[in-house]
């Protein structure tokens, strides 16, 4: 019966680190798009990128990929690496965040 309840518990370990890594996906591009929104055009994909990696922890900033693009309508896309079992270790797959928000206009 413990090796049912250990793998149980690693089982559920590694959804709650996906459903963690969906929600820090969701939030990164949410911060990306609203830089992107403010920046200059020719500024946008800085500021996007910047602005997504700056609030996601460090082990899964490492893996992290941010593009942000569009005109008008800014979109940004987060992707993140899923952690095997701990973070900071090797990623087996990504998880995906996609934001988009009108552009401001700059007088």
């Amino acid at each position: 019966m413990t090796p049912l309840i250990l793998i149980t518990l690693v089982v559920l370990w590694q959804c709650v680190l996906v459903g963690y890594t969906f929600t820090l996906a969701g939030n990164a591009a949410d911060e990306a798009v609203r830089a992107g929104t403010a920046a200059a055009p020719g500024e946008r994909q800085g500021a996007c990128e910047q602005a997504g990696l700056d609030k996601l922890p460090g082990a899964w900033e490492g893996g992290a990929n941010v593009t942000c693009g569009g005109s008008g309508i800014v979109t940004a896309v987060v992707t993140l690496e899923v952690p095997v079992l701990f973070p900071g270790s090797v990623g087996s797959f990504e998880v995906t965040g996609r934001a988009g928000a009108v552009e401001e206009e700059t007088d």
